[in-house]
């Protein structure tokens, strides 16, 4: 891993990812963007959340540039191919990326060596939606605050498990970090994805787990599941005497929320990657699109601008690069 991947800095984020102005002169002899048809690359296999985003974004940005855009599906090898397919096509802003935080924030500290280069090679253009992760239990598990859930693991003569959907995810980072540094008898569960875990955990297979809220808050109101923490700055609206792992003092072991990102190959003109976020905003700021495609689902919608996603990323990998360390996760 390169030294600039350990120690991402707010000016090579911000210079690298292709933020820095064009010529305006070079820019106003430019025909109309997009000239031709635009490819959104999904690092997952169709049916998921990104996908599903990918799809509703695509259906919405044909009709306002008045030229195709397709989704196309690019799964396998942790998100490698599908973001290296970006990172390596020409930078005309044709070819998008829309992904999850593994791509971008955890790739780096989890392999020894990418394809791609995420601070060189990928532009960011917006965070278009914030998944709230909350810290959750099956109810025998008899323990209803993280500190009483800290004391518990302490005391007992037998470990608790824990569901993740493998090393590096969110959950794997979020217990090792807590086994490491604040001490615990746990033991680690990986499934297939998030869903199979908050299964697992539901169905007493296992008894912890950090879920999207979305994935489990009609089992937590229907008591089937308890909340500990939320993984996030503030509470949750929808349960807000659920505590924040900041403010019980457990920021050193937060991963952070799950989140989806634009992005398009490093290099391509400012005015384009402008014009991008420009146009995906308008379409996250209509009501109708932000219910159907987002609330509704469970997805909190962002669409900030690249400046401040490139700053939000900054951030996110200094996290996750303490917590790669602190809990030894590798790429699988």
């Amino acid at each position: 891993m390169s030294p600039a991947l350990k120690n991402p800095t707010r000016r090579r984020l911000l210079s690298a990812l292709g933020l820095g102005m064009a010529s305006p002169m070079a820019w106003a002899q430019s025909p109309v963007w997009p000239p031709r048809t635009v490819k959104i690359v999904v690092p997952y296999a169709p049916g998921g959340g990104v996908d599903l985003v990918a799809r509703m974004l695509a259906e919405r940005l044909h009709r306002q540039w008045g030229q195709p855009v397709v989704v196309d599906n690019k799964p396998g090898a942790s998100t490698l191919i599908g973001a290296t397919a970006v990172a390596k096509a020409a930078p005309d802003g044709l070819a998008l990326l829309l992904t999850s935080e593994a791509t971008i924030t955890s790739n780096p500290f989890l392999f020894d060596k990418l394809p791609y280069d995420p601070v060189r090679e990928l532009a960011p253009i917006s965070q278009l939606v914030s998944l709230p992760q909350m810290v959750i239990a099956h109810p025998s598990v008899p323990a209803n605050t993280m500190a009483e859930l800290m004391a518990l693991l302490k005391s007992r003569s037998h470990a608790l498990s824990y569901a993740s959907y493998g090393s590096g995810s969110l959950p794997h980072l979020l217990f090792e970090s807590l086994r490491a540094k604040h001490g615990g008898n746990l033991v680690h569960v990986p499934y297939r994805g998030i869903s199979p875990a908050v299964s697992a955990v539901h169905a007493g297979e296992t008894q912890l787990t950090l879920a999207g809220v979305s994935g489990a808050l009609a089992l937590l109101r229907a008591g089937k599941l308890k909340a500990l923490a939320v993984g996030r700055p503030t509470r949750l609206t929808e349960m807000p005497d659920v505590p924040t792992l900041r403010e019980l003092g457990l920021a050193d072991i937060d991963p952070g929320e799950s989140w989806f990102g634009l992005f398009t190959t490093g290099g391509t003109p400012a005015p384009v990657v402008q014009k991008i976020h420009h146009d995906v905003a308008a379409i996250g700021n209509d009501p109708a699109f932000r219910e159907a495609a987002l609330l509704s689902r469970g997805f909190e919608p962002v669409f900030s601008a690249p400046a401040g996603f490139a700053r939000f990323i900054e951030a996110d990998m200094r996290q996750k690069a303490q917590l790669i360390r602190i809990s030894g996760a590798k790429a699988e």
